[in-house]
């Protein structure tokens, strides 16, 4: 019996003992109110009711089946004590109804769930009616037996309510855990998918699309270079890895100590200047990032810088960098030929996911200024 009480709810432990300390209590409070009870019994019966809220609060707190043992033992003790009380006192038979129906039958809801469990109740049921009906006339007994009978019933159905609450409740939960967990791998492949497709939009696709255009204004070192930082990139993807990217614009597999962004804007300015695009650079210069916001900043801030070049039909932009406690701001301005903002086709990348999405991801904002023939402005602010 020992194993199965450990394997107990600890709910079904409460119950039982906020059920078995009323029922205790009332007893008691019967007892005392009695009047001629003789001294040796109020001195026998207190620590004996004394041993029974003990062992109930134990059975409250620890699975050890002694405090069921203790608990019973002192009840059927309390119960042949109340019996040799030979008092014609309604409040005598009250106590010992109590304390035998609903002071020792709050056991049974922490043993109804056992085989070995079952048998220890019936045990403890027999022998604690014997003890009760033994000093009660033939009315009483029939009072009695029938008190004993919805009680210990009561407690037995209360019991077997809970554990099946219980178990119905781990089933939901584990039914919404799983549910939890597949939705949150599918929003983890989403996101992977799309960081994927931002790599590929702002390395691969450029370079190709330069290819298309027979690397026209681009050096053709750099185009090389480029094109190799491309191919180690597809294979990462390929392998299932996560690049991680540099300031340069390439990527490796290594989370390295973020630099300064001045660092990376210098790179920017060099990867710019070999595609023919001039880049002027105005304001703060010496701000640093946390590393992942810092890789966002930049890969947004070259992706921008990449649509003036492909989209503006000019050949150079302004970049104008500003920081304070709160955050970094860049604004990338353009004389170029512009566009209706509400016009982007929402599946182009380039706009969409590689600048608005990825500066949102690190809880900062785009903002988008433009209009046909009177160039483009876009402001970048991420947090510290």
């Amino acid at each position: 019996m020992t194993s199965v009480i450990r394997r107990q709810e600890p709910l079904l432990r409460t119950a039982a003992w906020v059920e078995g300390w009323v029922f205790t209590l009332s007893s008691l409070v019967c007892l005392l109110i009695a009047g001629g009870i003789p001294g040796h019994v109020l001195a026998l019966g207190l620590p004996l009711y004394a041993v029974m809220l003990a062992g109930y609060v134990m059975i409250g707190r620890s699975s050890a089946t002694l405090w069921i043992v203790v608990v019973t033992v002192a009840g059927l003790a309390v119960g042949a004590l109340l019996g040799s009380v030979v008092v014609d006192h309604a409040a005598v038979l009250s106590a010992l109804l109590l304390v035998s129906g609903g002071g020792i039958g709050a056991l049974a809801i922490v043993l109804q769930g056992s085989l070995s469990g079952r048998f220890y109740l019936a045990a403890a049921f027999l022998v604690n009616l014997t003890i009760a009906l033994s000093s009660m006339t033939s009315d009483e007994a029939v009072q009695a037996l029938a008190i004993f009978l919805v009680s210990w019933t009561v407690n037995v159905i209360v019991g077997i309510w809970i554990t099946d609450s219980v178990r119905r409740a781990r089933d939901r939960i584990a039914r919404l855990g799983a549910v939890h967990r597949a939705e949150r791998w599918a929003s983890e492949l989403e996101a992977q998918r799309r960081r994927s497709a931002r790599l590929l939009h702002d390395t691969v696709l450029a370079t190709l699309t330069l290819l298309a255009h027979s690397g026209r204004g681009v050096d053709p070192d750099a185009l090389r270079v480029q094109a190799s930082d491309d191919a180690v990139l597809l294979r990462q993807l390929r392998h299932g890895e996560t690049p991680i990217p540099r300031s340069s614009g390439t990527y490796n597999l290594r989370t390295d100590q973020a630099p300064p962004v001045t660092q990376s804007i210098k790179a920017l300015q060099q990867r710019f200047k070999r595609r023919g695009l001039q880049v002027h650079w105005h304001g703060d210069g010496d701000v640093t990032l946390p590393p992942h916001v810092r890789s966002a900043f930049l890969l947004s801030l070259g992706e921008c810088l990449e649509n003036v070049r492909r989209h503006a039909q000019v050949d150079e932009a302004d970049v104008t960098i500003t920081q304070d406690a709160g955050g970094v701001r860049a604004m990338v301005t353009d004389s170029g030929v512009g566009f209706e903002t509400d016009g982007v086709d929402p599946a182009r990348l380039g706009l969409a996911e590689s600048v608005v999405a990825r500066i949102r991801d690190v809880g900062g904002t785009t903002r988008i200024f433009s209009a046909p023939g009177a160039g483009t402005t876009v402001v970048l602010e991420v947090p510290r």
